[in-house]
């Protein structure tokens, strides 16, 4: 080209092809969402309706950042803020560059034309997360042909990288899912679960682990957890430095925690009555009976997490009904009581996917957890799914080892039955704040008559358990609460030990609760660190005096079986 006619002709041409690019992107988002626009993601195809305007100014701001992408085509080329493109393999590979330029300027534009959507929100919602598995799966760098850093390594390795991408495959398609750590590093009971204790009940559901005390006296009321069953317990007892569990034994409370069995086919009739009859009253009474408090009168203090938290307010539901009161106090950390706002996973949630289970668990049978697993990593692909992906396969890396991506990794069955009136009756009918809607154990549930201590933790920045799902259970429960947010997600959020100096919390001193977790923030107060010293404080002025700490575990009929961890936490999905 030497005239600037010629440039210009170019120019002209270029903005051709993209105005073509965006007619296609229209076509792409018709074909993506069919399923997303009708009932349910497999419903008949429905034309997409968009709003004129914001169609208009999204034609312009593609066309613009079309022009824009061919004058930085004559420059040098920047490096990008994505860092799946930051690298300098990117910036100085002309073509890799201009892909990567490329694929995120129509990244933009087809979530742009997904909130332009007219639709109901859910629509949106949907439209919006089949977009993002789409545009984060089609990512130049996730294809070797595209991706200028691997190409630079296979080159520098003389192919050894592409060798051992291959190897990295064939391990995975062998155990079954993507590695997200060195896997090999670890081992329940040597390195991660290692707080001193051991087993001193069992059934066909779950272990029940008391841990050797620390200190040479304990509050005399104890203090049980209940971790989620959709994961292994040990996410509260990873390491020694961030251990919620040996944290509470050092606080000097009599420590008990439930672990779960991981099912198989002789629980594939297992329902969420027997959850609650069979795992979380048992688990509240022999606690009771181990540590004297089953005299009248006597109560331990119960905490939930997730998924453990709304066993324990069913279960808490379940002994109100019945006129009993065996907990003095009761924490949930991230967890769902009320299920009005579940996020990111409600765009799985309709009569159509909950009918579906139902039928295919209507004689049984196991959700099997590797698809738990991979569903929870696909709500972050890029994070959880593709960044492994490239790492291992196309460069050849082997994961650091990590103990939080171990325990993500050790995935967990769960009954039928039970997965399925949990998503219904929580998930998309939200029973549990309806009173009387529910029926468990034979008893009509209520949260209202609820009427204990609450201490109620959520995470800023949760995509499980959103930070507004959290707070709701303070408009259901009725005795005195205390409820704070931590910074962070799901997981990092709540293991986040005083000693780290990480992160900051959100407390209110007013004892106030409006209608919505806005509302509360706004006369909320910043504290630096973590959440676990509040807790601590709060939870001592519910546990009782302090007892000599006793020198064995269990206590008649209930003995030590084994040490912990246990059996059921080693067993694999």
């Amino acid at each position: 080209m030497n005239s600037e006619a010629d440039w210009a002709k170019a120019a002209q041409q270029f903005q051709q092809l993209f105005g073509d690019q965006w007619n296609t992107a229209l076509q792409s988002l018709q074909e993506l969402a069919p399923g997303a626009a009708a009932n349910g993601f497999a419903g008949q195809a429905q034309p997409l309706n968009f709003s004129a305007s914001k169609l208009q100014a999204l034609q312009q701001q593609y066309l613009q950042g079309a022009t824009d992408l061919w004058n930085q085509g004559l420059q040098a080329n920047p490096v990008s803020a994505d860092r799946r493109f930051a690298g300098d393999a990117w910036s100085r590979n002309p073509v890799a560059a201009f892909s990567a330029a490329s694929y995120l300027l129509n990244a933009r534009t087809l979530m742009g034309l997904a909130d332009a959507v007219q639709a109901d929100e859910k629509t949106r919602a949907r439209i919006r997360f089949a977009v993002d598995q789409w545009m984060a799966a089609t990512a130049p760098s996730n294809y070797l042909a595209f991706n200028a850093e691997a190409q630079k390594k296979a080159v520098e390795t003389q192919g050894e990288s592409i060798a051992k991408g291959l190897q990295n495959l064939l391990h995975d398609l062998r155990q079954g899912h993507v590695s997200q750590t060195d896997e090999s590093v670890f081992e329940v009971g040597r390195n991660v679960a290692t707080t001193e204790g051991a087993v001193v009940f069992e059934n066909e559901l779950f272990q029940l682990l008391e841990y050797k005390p620390l200190t040479a006296k304990v509050h005399e009321r104890p203090l049980l957890l209940i971790p989620p069953c959709i994961n292994k317990f040990y996410i509260l007892d990873l390491q020694p430095g961030n251990s919620l569990i040996r944290y509470a034994v050092a606080q000097g409370h009599r420590t008990f925690v439930v672990s779960w069995r991981n099912p198989d086919e002789s629980l594939a009739q297992t329902t969420w009555d027997d959850y609650i009859e069979k795992a979380a009253l048992r688990a509240i009474e022999v606690v009771r009976e181990i540590t004297g408090q089953d005299k009248p009168g006597g109560q331990i203090n119960a905490l939930g997490f997730c998924v453990g938290g709304t066993i324990l307010g069913t279960a808490l539901a379940v002994l109100a009904a019945r006129g009993e009161k065996p907990v003095a106090s009761a924490t949930f950390l991230t967890t769902f009581l009320d299920f009005s706002d579940t996020g990111i996973l409600d765009v799985f949630i309709d009569e159509a996917f909950v009918k579906f289970r139902e039928m295919q668990f209507s004689k049984g049978g196991l959700l099997k957890g590797q698809e738990l697993a991979s569903t929870f990593s696909f709500l972050r692909p890029n994070d959880l799914v593709w960044n492994y992906v490239v790492g291992n396969y196309l460069k050849g890396e082997t994961p650091p080892p990590f103990d939080l991506l171990y325990w993500n990794s050790d995935s967990t069955n769960l009954p039928g039955p039970m997965y399925a009136w949990y998503l219904r009756s929580t998930y998309f009918e939200n029973q549990l704040v309806k009173p009387g809607a529910a029926q468990v154990c034979g008893e009509k549930i209520d949260l209202g008559k609820v009427d204990l201590p609450v201490y109620l933790y959520g995470s800023r920045e949760d995509h499980i358990v959103p930070i507004g799902g959290a707070y709701a259970s303070t408009q259901h429960l009725p005795g005195r609460k205390r409820f704070v947010m931590g910074a962070s997600g799901h997981i990092a959020g709540v293991i986040n030990p005083p000693a780290a100096g990480k992160r900051s919390h959100w407390l209110r001193s007013d004892g106030k609760f409006p209608k919505t977790q806005a509302e509360w923030l706004a006369g909320a107060q910043e504290h630096p660190g973590s959440w676990w010293t509040d807790w601590s404080d709060w939870l001592k002025g519910h546990a009782g005096k302090q007892v000599a700490a006793p020198k064995a575990y269990g206590k008649g009929r209930h003995k030590a079986i084994e040490p912990a961890p246990g059996r059921y936490v080693k067993a694999k999905a």
